[in-house]
């Protein structure tokens, strides 16, 4: 559809969610609808979304004032416009890359490794500490030594691996050595628990986490992480000396004093950390049922037609929808195709017509 000279997104572009950039879920399906389907006012909005328009309008406000969206023909604050002004949705990729930036605070990499170095040194790790000379804490020198011992001790890990990676990105080297360790952990049901940085443009180490994710991983993100490391069922524990030069070699702890000093640390750090799923939209794995069903209602089939091709009752849709909608919680069937398209399930598109020709009257769930 084209109003005021915008044309909506084609169907198969991708809208990513925004809520992890710190974005609200009303107005990241406020963003959605503008994007899909092009410029709107503020009482349209409202109406396709089933929302009131005071949320609708306080989700404007804050699009507006994250340069998500603009009136259309105006430069004035959103708070100056009546209720017919136009909304346009700004190109989803600038609008992501504008939220990062302004979400990412730059960290000084030598600041980040001189206070990695204070913490480790707050553990008392020099060589002439008690637990040092009772091989309680030993160094490891040489990367390949270091990524061996890792390999070693995640064969033999059983219940609990946490791992704290204040890095903003990781290249594709890196991802691919550690990918098949941590799945081999997850396969054998070890709990992965994943304290990190925010990801940097660029960073080859998303798309890896979210496959985690999906196996059970639980990530946490937070700036300013005092220390790189990583423990194994809470009985090892890695730290490299300088997270910003592993030649320099790490350290291993066994000591079961210093573990449960650094175990504290992680908890802390993951208490303060925000989960990115926070407030977006839930992980939802569909039957066979309920994908072939969204994906037939997506293309624009009525209910009695989606009903004749899967043989079921429009009552049996209705309740296919109502938990559909609940899991997601969302209100109705609009949101819920805005929400199942943030998760890449599929991608809704405006009503259309029937194979007989004939526009649908969607039966309310």
């Amino acid at each position: 559809m084209t109003r005021g000279g915008n044309t909506a997104l084609p169907t198969s572009t991708v809208i990513p969610s925004l809520v992890r950039w710190g974005i609200s879920p009303d107005a990241d399906l406020v963003y959605r609808t503008l994007a899909r389907f092009g410029p709107r006012n503020l009482a349209s909005t409202a109406r396709e979304l089933g929302m009131s328009q005071r949320r609708v309008a306080v989700a404007l406000d804050e699009l507006t004032a994250e340069q998500a969206v603009r009136p259309l023909g105006a430069g004035r604050s959103s708070s100056t416009l009546s209720e017919s002004t136009v909304w346009r949705a700004g190109p989803p990729d600038k609008v992501v890359h504008g939220l990062r930036r302004r979400r990412l605070r730059l960290v000084d990499p030598w600041a980040q490794a001189q206070r990695h170095i204070a913490t480790v040194a707050g553990l008392d790790l020099s060589p002439t500490s008690e637990v040092f000379a009772s091989r309680q804490i030993r160094l490891l020198h040489g990367v390949e030594l270091i990524q061996s011992r890792i390999a070693e001790l995640g064969r033999i890990e059983r219940h609990e691996h946490l791992t704290v990676s204040p890095e903003p990105a990781f290249d594709a080297s890196t991802v691919a050595a550690a990918s098949p360790l941590d799945r081999a952990l997850l396969a054998r049901g070890v709990r992965l628990h994943v304290l990190s940085a925010p990801p940097a443009d660029g960073d080859a180490g998303s798309a890896h986490s979210e496959d985690l994710y999906k196996l059970g991983a639980r990530f946490r993100l937070a700036e300013d992480l005092p220390a790189k490391l990583m423990t194994f069922d809470r009985k090892v524990a890695l730290l490299p000396i300088d997270p910003m030069d592993a030649r320099r070699g790490a350290v291993e702890i066994t000591d079961q004093g210093i573990i449960n000093r650094i175990v504290a640390l992680f908890l802390r750090e993951w208490d303060r950390a925000r989960d990115p799923r926070h407030n977006g939209v839930p992980a939802v794995a569909l039957t066979e049922r309920e994908r072939a069903l969204v994906e037939l209602l997506a293309a624009g089939h009525t209910d009695p037609v989606v009903g004749r091709r899967l043989g079921i009752s429009a009552r049996t849709i209705g309740y296919t929808l109502r938990g559909l909608m609940d899991r997601l919680g969302v209100e109705n069937r609009f949101q819920l195709g805005l929400a199942l398209g943030a998760q890449r399930i599929y991608l809704p598109a405006p009503p259309a017509t029937d194979e007989a020709g004939e526009a649908g009257d969607q039966t309310q769930a």
